[in-house]
């Protein structure tokens, strides 16, 4: 079949900012012919080399493996270099914004200051923790099984584009976001890992994995596919079967909505939250009577429960290994 190379007008939009000189941001507007061959990179080459040489931006590798040319387009993280032009077209029609992952992290143009995603990497021990042998007689080998636990967490390329993308990460400068606990996940995972600490940092609330609102968002924009919250769900299940999960809202949550699965095989909303909240629901009750009122949420007395409670009831037996 004949490859044809198509052609389409589309509008760019363009953050612009320099911290050394400029006191806010500001977009420049440009109008180009897009090939069906272009990616996101060659856009920003082609506003470099033919329209401002002063437009700054970070590239190396051009294969999605270094991870340098993260950036958004219309609000979504992507890999400039991987991300088809065509594709971009096809998700947000022909008029396109291109900004850094984080406005307020901007140096220049699309160059972020990258320091709390680099310290919060750094902080959860992104390395194997285990005495050596100075000189060890043979290797240490894994095997295939056991590297298959790391459920590919190592092929991260710290791009940052979930870290930036991160609703939690936004509004909470303690969290470590994302991609610390994909990297957390990987040694937690590792049989040759002794770590006595890195588990219990990330089990801390407000720094730590129960303060993830599970958007799913770093799912979505992870350009390697490596599920962030799926090693997030993990490290909450360790947590758990290593008896270690302590006492909290988010882990009284989790036990609760077990719990009512297991009763009624149906969620009790008004029963998760008191489990969860203890006295502090008085807070929740404005927004209970409104619910009430409005037919969403049932008296307790008039809870459903399933005709299949056997079948339910042994289901979350087979699926669940956490101790509460």
């Amino acid at each position: 079949m004949e490859h044809t190379i198509t052609t389409q007008k589309v509008k760019f939009k363009v953050f612009r900012f320099n911290a050394e000189e400029d006191y806010l941001p500001y977009y420049d507007d440009y109008e180009m012919e897009v090939t069906s061959e272009e990616v996101v990179l060659d856009i920003l080459n082609r506003i470099k080399w033919d329209h401002d040489g002063s437009f700054s931006y970070r590239r190396s590798c051009r294969h999605g493996i270094c991870g340098a040319c993260a950036i958004k387009v219309n609000g979504r993280s992507t890999l400039a270099c991987k991300e088809s032009m065509n594709d971009m077209v096809d998700l947000f029609g022909s008029e396109l914004v291109i900004e850094p992952l984080s406005k307020k992290r901007a140096v220049k143009d699309m160059i972020i200051d990258k320091s709390d995603f680099w310290e919060k990497h750094a902080a959860i021990q992104p390395y194997v923790v285990t005495d050596v042998d100075e000189a060890p007689e043979m290797e240490n080998l894994v095997s295939p099984h056991d590297a298959e636990a790391l459920d590919e967490a190592d092929l991260c390329i710290q791009c940052g584009a979930c870290h930036y993308a991160c609703p939690a990460v936004e509004v909470n400068d303690d969290f470590f976001g994302p991609a610390a606990f994909a990297a957390a996940y990987r040694f937690e995972a590792d049989v040759r890992d002794e770590s006595e600490t890195r588990l219990m940092d990330v089990n801390q609330m407000g720094q730590g994995v129960w303060d993830c609102v599970k958007c799913f968002e770093c799912r979505e924009v992870c350009p390697k596919e490596i599920d962030p919250i799926g090693k997030i769900t993990k490290l909450h299940q360790k947590l758990f079967q290593e008896g270690k999960a302590e006492s909290n809202v988010a882990t009284r949550h989790a036990v609760g909505f077990i719990h009512s699965i297991a009763k009624r095989g149906v969620l009790d909303e008004g029963g998760l939250v008191l489990y969860s909240e203890g006295p502090a629901i008085v807070k929740h009750l404005p927004v209970a009577f409104k619910m009430f009122t409005k037919g969403k949420i049932p008296m307790p007395w008039q809870l459903p429960k399933s005709d299949n409670m056997d079948e339910i009831k042994a289901l979350v037996k087979s699926s669940t290994t956490a101790k509460f």
